[in-house]
Parts: C-alpha cells; structure tokens; sequence
C-alpha cells in the first residue's frame, strides 16, 4: 500500500508541472490496473477542497466533480469514504462550506439529538436533514 499526500492529487489534477503530472498520472493508472493500493486521508481530501477553492478559484460544481471523482477511486483506501461522499453531495445541494457539510453528516451519523452552533443557518440545515 502507498500514501498519496495532497500534492500528487493537485499535480495530477492541474497539470502544471509536466513532469509530476506524469508521475502521478502512472500512479494512479498502475493503481487501478490493481498492480497496488493507495491511500490517502481525510485531511488530505480537505486539503485538495480548500486549495482548489481558494487558490485556484474553482466554482462548487467544479469542486463537486473533483472530489467525487477521487472518492469514486477503487483502489484509493480512504476512511470515512461514505461519510466524505454523503458529505460532498450535501455541499453540492446546499450553500454551505465542505466543512460545515461533513460537520452536519458526522454528526447525524452519530445520531446526535442537537447540534450546537450560533450559525443559525447551520443549525437549520441539522434540523431539516434526514
């Protein structure tokens, strides 16, 4: 098994140093012929989010699409994968934050009763989600 640290992700996806692009193109390719596994973590997936958003200026849609498609990876371990899924399609649907969004789908996995918070657009999203 091999970590794949946040870098390999942007280098791949950005295809701004020729070279890494291609390394991390072979890496992943090799991955998925199942030739070995990846991994990766939760802060990574983060890490990718917030610079895309604030870096590169990428709109929600295109955020969506990105990381879906790295949570869509086989051979990619990730913890917490349906957790981080359910998360990006609730950021998808609604106004708030990736961060914001895994908070809300975290905490009704927990089967928390309250949801503490003095964002009050926060906590009306906890209360209308199923």
């Amino acid at each position: 098994m091999i970590f794949v640290d946040t870098n390999y992700f942007l280098r791949f996806l950005l295809e701004d140093i020729p070279e890494q692009h291609l390394e991390a193109k072979r890496v992943f390719k090799e991955a998925a012929l199942a030739n070995f596994n990846l991994v990766t973590s939760l802060i990574v997936i983060f890490e990718i989010y917030w610079i895309l958003k604030r870096t590169f200026h990428k709109s929600r849609e295109e955020l969506f699409l990105i990381l879906t498609g790295i949570l869509d990876m086989r051979s990619l371990e990730i913890a917490e994968r349906d957790l981080l899924t359910n998360s990006v399609f609730l950021f998808h649907n609604t106004n708030l934050s990736l961060e914001d969004c895994y908070n809300l789908v975290y905490a009704r996995e927990r089967k928390v009763k309250d949801f503490k918070t003095f964002d009050q657009k926060l906590k009306k999203h906890f209360n209308s989600i199923d």
